[in-house]
């Protein structure tokens, strides 16, 4: 039986700023269990609502160096849709209002988290074929493994992949700070490495050390690639191209099934979608005050609200589009 543990610094229900959560909350579970032991390792956010922290069971703890620092690691787990989830707690590092915060305390905090999970393997008594990491958040975890490997046989012939979610976003930092944080010796610290344009770079560690990296579309796999695209990595992605993937991010069927959703006004399914669908959309138009005509085209929008986004692209043609008998309805931090 393969063994994959899933590192990120979310997941639904737990904890979400994006996309990101709902990726690691719902691929897990849709491994056949007979072939996988997929498990998932999360920070424990104070942030995180009391109806989960609640549920958490401890299972151990110990104290870790983080270079001249000694810092407490506790483990907690809890089972949830058949998927075994281990919260690493320190409440120094993990309080406060949201996940992410100042850039400096997240760096910090997540060099802390990409470490302790390392470091939690044995004493969970769980040696992963394969470690999925995401994101920036936690890119040193294929360093701190290759760091590890040497002077421990137990981590030895692990194997990492990378899944890039959003290449803006690389967790950078000067160099000299992140070393006094990380205790990660300079060898890491070159070009080929974790420094990127004078900067240490998580994102860019865990590409390079990674075995393979995988983003979440043909096209953007294919899109980091130019300068346009890029964030200034574009040459490191093309460098990697024979270990890079795009894999479509998918859908969890169970939370968005419109025959059990509860958070719709009217259930359909495919026999009877053409009557009853659109009911949800005239209620929707009865709650935001707008003409409820179920022949008015709705435009609808999740999303951030940024340029990456192309709302740019959006406010472009928005007086061309007004002048249509449409309704647009956009929902956004």
């Amino acid at each position: 039986m393969k063994k994959i543990l899933f590192v990120a610094s979310e997941s639904v229900p737990f904890i979400k700023t994006g996309g990101l959560a709902d990726v690691v909350g719902s691929l897990p579970k849709y491994f056949d269990k007979e072939k996988f032991d997929v498990r998932v390792m999360l920070p424990k956010y104070m942030c995180m609502k009391d109806e989960w922290k609640e549920k958490l069971q401890y299972h151990t703890h110990f104290y870790m160096d983080l270079n001249w620092r000694k810092q407490y690691v506790g483990v907690l787990e809890m089972e949830y849709d058949g998927i075994r989830f281990y919260f690493i707690d320190n409440e120094y590092y993990f309080n406060g209002y949201a996940p992410y915060g100042d850039i400096y305390a997240d760096i910090e905090k997540f060099a802390f988290f990409s470490k302790a999970v390392l470091s939690a393997l044995p004493l969970i008594d769980f040696r992963p074929d394969i470690i999925h990491c995401h994101d920036w958040q936690t890119g040193l975890v294929p360093i701190y493994l290759d760091n590890f490997r040497y002077g421990n046989e137990f981590y030895r012939g692990i194997k990492t992949v990378m899944t890039i979610h959003n290449l803006k976003f690389q967790g950078t930092w000067d160099p000299k700070r992140v070393r006094d944080i990380t205790g990660l010796p300079q060898y890491y610290f070159a070009p080929d490495k974790l420094e990127a344009y004078k900067d240490a770079n998580y994102l860019k560690g865990g590409i390079v050390y990674a075995d393979r990296v995988t983003t979440v579309s043909n096209s953007y796999a294919e899109e980091i690639k130019t300068p346009f695209y890029g964030e200034k990595l574009d040459g490191l992605m093309n460098a990697r191209a024979n270990c890079l993937s795009g894999i479509v991010n998918g859908i969890d069927y169970e939370d968005y099934n419109p025959l059990t959703d509860n958070k719709i006004e009217r259930n359909y399914d495919v026999s009877n979608f053409r009557k009853e669908k659109i009911k949800n959309k005239i209620a929707l138009q009865k709650e935001l005050g707008l003409e409820e005509n179920q022949k008015t085209m709705m435009i609808g929008v999740v999303s951030r609200l940024t340029d990456q986004k192309g709302f740019d692209l959006v406010a472009y043609v928005m007086d061309e589009l007004c002048q249509d008998a449409v309704q647009i309805v956009v929902l956004g931090t």
